[in-house]
């Protein structure tokens, strides 16, 4: 398994989840744990690159990671992206490089803007949408290997903390979407099996995407955005697995751990966990 790690937005101040990555390799031991449970692991950091504005600075960041996924599956190593941001999903599937794919997208929230409605000014709520081709699609242009994803071919699992607007836009997409209080009226397994059984028979190949708010508050704040509703670790954990029973994980990655809002410590382990779920999960796919 080849795990790169991505320190996107060091130093700006309002989003402190570039420093995640770092905080989960350097003070958590998260490659000593990855290796206690019997992966092979090899690492390597992609640093932040000169830029003038967000945009420019991510999608140089998102050509570079597209350059290290691609070399990672050549060398039949499965790609494990930690991120700060989730529009780091353009330079994962940019690398994955394959028609057709498959997407799994935990979230609490859909990332699902356009630059026509967006009203945070936040560049990464851009993410999915310009990973579908439906948003801004000039982005995608420079990052070599990137193929748009269908929106029928992506499951967005646990999605929960919607403006009107936002919600509006997902229920008039193609998005394969289980909401937070489906999960909690359904259970798990009912609402989450019908879409991965849908998408899996036509997208057999798939990006596993788990951004840290996916998981409830209770088990520790990711980030500044989390919102209750999430899933438990023990619920993500059983998800993992019907998604690596139905699926061939191409790339994975682990995004939006804030170490500066993650007073009380609880989060640290969790994210710790959550990647080694990840790891395993998708090894398992992988090698399938």
């Amino acid at each position: 398994m080849q795990l790169i790690s991505m320190p996107y937005h060091r130093g700006r101040p309002r989003v402190g989840m570039g420093n995640g990555p770092t905080a989960r390799l350097d003070d958590h031991g998260l490659i000593a744990e990855l290796r206690r449970r019997g992966l092979t692991v090899e690492h390597e950091e992609i640093p932040d690159v000169d830029g003038e504005g967000e945009v420019e600075r991510t999608l140089e960041l998102d050509r570079v990671l597209a350059g290290r996924v691609r070399a990672a599956i050549e060398a039949d190593r499965l790609p494990l992206v930690l991120s700060g941001n989730c529009n780091s999903c353009l330079g994962t599937v940019g690398g994955v490089g394959e028609r057709g794919l498959g997407v799994v997208w935990f979230d609490a929230h859909a990332d699902f803007d356009t630059p026509e409605d967006n009203r945070s000014g936040f560049f990464d709520v851009l993410g999915l949408s310009l990973l579908t081709g439906t948003g801004w699609e000039s982005v995608g242009e420079p990052i070599a290997g990137l193929e748009y994803v269908d929106e029928a071919n992506v499951a967005l699992v646990g999605v929960r903390d919607l403006a009107l607007y936002q919600r509006a836009r997902l229920d008039g997409s193609a998005v394969r979407a289980v909401h937070g209080n489906q999960l909690r009226k359904l259970g798990l397994e009912a609402a989450l099996v019908p879409v991965l059984d849908e998408i899996s028979a036509v997208a057999p190949r798939a990006s596993l995407h788990v951004d840290l708010d996916s998981l409830d508050p209770t088990e520790g704040r990711a980030n500044e955005f989390a919102a209750p509703g999430g899933l438990s670790l023990a619920e993500l954990r059983t998800a993992l697995s019907l998604v690596s029973e139905r699926f061939v994980v191409q790339a994975a990655a682990v995004t939006a751990y804030d170490p500066s809002l993650d007073e009380d410590g609880r989060m640290a382990p969790t994210a710790v966990e959550v990647v080694t779920a990840v790891a395993q999960a998708s090894v398992a796919a992988w090698t399938r």
